[in-house]
């Protein structure tokens, strides 16, 4: 059984559970978060990653394929689910770590994209009424927030590029080198994301007239040469390689949209038009389309998406907001192109509930 631990496991997942606490310490200095705040998330954070363990060993799940699945002579590295593989076999081959104790290291990755995300919406409601700053503490304390980024996947690490994208727009000019590290960590999981982020944050360091000439100039052309060598990657990763790119396309998203239509999470939406697609994607399933207890629960964080969306487009209609210094083009972006490439793609609600804290930092954001 994956939960079963000798006392000597036992003890070692204890460390790496105290390991995270002086990393919770120092995160919150950084984004300048109280640290009794920061162990709060930490604690809440990692109440999920047990949860997702037990969900895994009751129904199955990536977390044990990963755990269990170590590379050897013949499994050549490559970015995705075989990059996951390694790195989980760093923790359970090489280091021993037992299933608790590598899930409370991917822990903490989805622990950091927390507090970034965190860091993020109290800029936004710093100077706005308490019911609005109540309600960014309420999507924080999400639960599709912490269960996905709590477990062993490629959704912890996601979830933190997205969370250290989010808190390096705030400020481009000062916290720019932030961005390497997130684009590092979202291209070993996804590259296809990955690639969209740099394309994101060229087009808006171009466009940003706050800063130098020199500095758009110079930032634009790293960025394009980076993009040059991720988008092979991203090609190969999305099987977009070799084929005539339109073909290719079309081709790739009839069949996207048809993969994983089976099971209680499915929904068939390659017959859908774009609007149904993108609205399914970000808010179903409806409380009344749950079959299970995980699926009641998102539905309910749905109906809170759902209700901030409606009051953050209603917002920007009547007002006009006055940007400080983030980039929020960027943000846009990033936000819609992603938003719209895996709502033309997924089929089933279940991945689409884990993938879319990918680009929903983002979105929450800018609602708020």
């Amino acid at each position: 059984m994956l939960l079963e631990m000798s006392i000597w496991e036992f003890i070692v997942s204890i460390i790496v559970f105290l390991v995270g606490i002086p990393i919770t310490k120092y995160v919150s200095e950084y984004f300048k978060t109280g640290f009794k705040r920061g162990i709060s998330l930490y604690i809440w954070h990692t109440l999920f990653c047990f949860l997702y363990a037990w969900y895994v060993t009751q129904y199955g799940g990536d977390a044990g394929y990963y755990y269990f699945t170590s590379p050897n002579d013949r499994l050549v590295f490559s970015f995705g689910t075989i990059a996951i593989k390694y790195l989980t076999s760093f923790f359970s081959n090489i280091l021993g770590l037992s299933f608790i104790a590598t899930s409370l290291v991917y822990n903490i990755f989805g622990f950091i994209g927390l507090m970034a995300f965190d860091a993020a919406l109290r800029y936004a409601v710093l100077q706005k009424k308490r019911t609005i700053r109540g309600l960014a503490s309420v999507i924080v304390f999400l639960p599709s927030v912490s269960f996905w980024s709590a477990g062993i996947g490629k959704d912890s690490l996601a979830f933190m590029s997205a969370g250290l994208a989010l808190w390096a727009a705030l400020n481009f000019k000062q916290r720019v080198w932030i961005m390497i590290p997130s684009i590092i960590i979202m291209l070993f999981v996804r590259p296809h994301i990955a690639a969209i982020l740099i394309i994101s944050f060229t087009f808006s360091i171009i466009f940003q007239k706050r800063l130098s000439f020199i500095f758009r100039v110079g930032i634009g052309i790293i960025a394009l040469i980076t993009t040059i060598l991720i988008l092979p990657i991203s090609l190969k990763y999305s099987k977009l390689e070799n084929s005539k790119i339109t073909q290719s396309l079309e081709k790739y998203i009839h069949q996207r949209a048809s993969y994983n239509k089976e099971g209680g999470g499915s929904v068939d939406i390659s017959t859908m038009p774009i609007t149904s697609q993108v609205g399914t994607y970000l808010f179903r399933p409806f409380p009344f389309e749950a079959h299970s207890i995980p699926s009641f629960a998102a539905s309910l964080d749905n109906m809170v998406l759902l209700y901030l969306f409606v009051w953050g487009i209603t917002s920007m209609i009547k007002r006009r907001y006055i940007s400080k210094k983030e980039n929020r083009l960027f943000l846009w972006t990033y936000s819609l192109i992603t938003l719209l490439i895996l709502s033309t793609t997924t089929a089933n609600l279940g991945i689409s509930v884990r993938q879319k804290w990918m680009f929903t930092p983002m979105l929450i954001f800018l609602m708020i």
